[in-house]
């Protein structure tokens, strides 16, 4: 072979390897990029629609988590879990978050509550984050509260995010900053987390909830802040202020 052979073959040899190489790594950075997992958040709507008076808590709970998903800006993936339209359970548009015969209780033909569904169906999503949305009832003040579940290793980090949510609710709607408590405060029912013993809120329970993060929000009193909360235009505003946080807090998480 004479030299001018000799350096075609050496040169288109080099071309192989380099053109090789290169579409190697573009391979590896788009797996990596196709790989980069979002946040997962799962919002759970109260169900309940016997609360108040000509007021249906789960179509204004529905109504403010709607408005969130409808302003997420796709940095993190929202989901929703609700009972309400969900047939085969018991107490599915009703009951207590305190009361075993409304949560973990199997009833009489073999059916499981509607919280049951609602955070066996969370489950599956491997959430982040799990955001419960509810009104207060007999509390009489035009106010936001957030609940935590006490005892658990994230409880810390779950108060500072209920905070965030509150303040934020707060600013935008008027409502009074009532602050974060942890889920035995209330003192009612029998829902008891096992690894305290304490009062719980079984939707916030780490037994039962595998969302690492997990807060719930008590907006408004479905009395006294009867006019707010129906008003579509608050609503909007609650939502879109919830779903401001979650992207402030861990849009930038899986990317």
């Amino acid at each position: 072979m004479d030299q001018w052979s000799t350096a075609l073959t050496i040169a288109a040899t080099l071309i192989v390897v380099l053109l090789y190489a290169g579409c190697s790594s573009s391979n590896q950075l788009g797996s990596s990029v196709q790989e980069t997992k979002k946040i997962i958040v799962v919002y759970q709507p109260s169900h309940q629609s016997d609360t108040g008076v000509n007021f249906n808590e789960a179509l204004v709970c529905n109504n403010i988590v709607e408005a969130a998903m409808a302003a997420s800006s796709g940095v993190v993936k929202t989901y929703k879990v609700w009972s309400y339209n969900v047939e085969g359970l018991h107490h599915a548009r009703q009951g207590s978050n305190t009361k075993v015969d409304h949560t973990v209780a199997v009833d009489s033909l073999g059916r499981i509550s509607g919280y049951t569904h609602e955070i066996r169906e969370a489950n599956k999503l491997h959430p982040d984050v799990f955001i419960a949305v509810h009104n207060n009832g007999a509390s009489n003040r035009n106010a936001c509260w957030g609940y935590v579940h006490e005892g658990d290793e994230g409880e810390q980090g779950n108060r500072d995010l209920a905070k965030e949510f509150v303040e934020e609710i707060c600013r935008v709607s008027g409502l009074e900053n009532r602050g974060v408590l942890g889920d035995s405060s209330p003192n009612r029912n029998d829902y008891r987390c096992k690894n305290t013993g304490k009062l719980s809120f079984y939707s916030v329970d780490e037994n039962v909830n595998a969302s690492p993060v997990r807060v719930l929000l008590e907006i408004g009193d479905n009395k006294v802040s009867y006019d707010l909360l129906m008003d579509p235009a608050k609503q909007k505003l609650i939502g879109r202020a919830i779903q401001a946080v979650v992207e402030r807090r861990f849009g930038k998480a899986g990317n």
